[in-house]
C-alpha cells in the first residue's frame, strides 16, 4: 500500500518511491542536484525557500524541500508505523 507524505507547500510525495532524505548542503549532494537540474530530474517543491532537505527517488528525480530532513524522514516513519498497526493479523490454518 503506498503511502503519501506532505512535504511542504502542499506537496506530496509517494514514500514507497523515496531512497533517500538528505541534507543539501554537502559537495556530493550538491553535485547530484546540479546534474539533476542539467538533465532536468529535479521537483522544486520549495516555493523559493531555501533547500533544506534533497528526497531521491525510484525514478531517478530529485525532489528539493524546504522542511528539515529530519521532520520529512519522522513523516514518513509515522505513515509507516501507521500502515503496519493497521495490517490484519497473520492467522495460521
Amino acid at each position: 500500500m503506498n503511502k503519501l507524505i506532505h512535504i511542504g507547500f502542499g506537496n506530496i510525495v509517494n514514500t514507497a518511491k523515496i531512497i533517500a532524505i538528505v541534507g543539501p548542503d554537502s559537495a556530493p549532494v550538491k553535485r547530484l542536484v546540479q546534474k539533476a537540474k542539467e538533465e532536468g530530474r529535479v521537483i522544486d517543491a520549495t516555493q523559493g525557500r531555501k533547500t533544506k532537505a534533497v528526497l531521491v527517488m525510484e525514478n531517478s528525480q530529485v525532489v528539493l524541500s524546504a522542511l528539515l530532513p529530519e521532520t520529512i524522514a519522522g513523516r514518513a516513519q509515522a505513515d509507516l508505523g501507521d500502515s503496519a498497526d493497521r495490517q490484519e493479523p497473520n492467522v495460521e490454518e
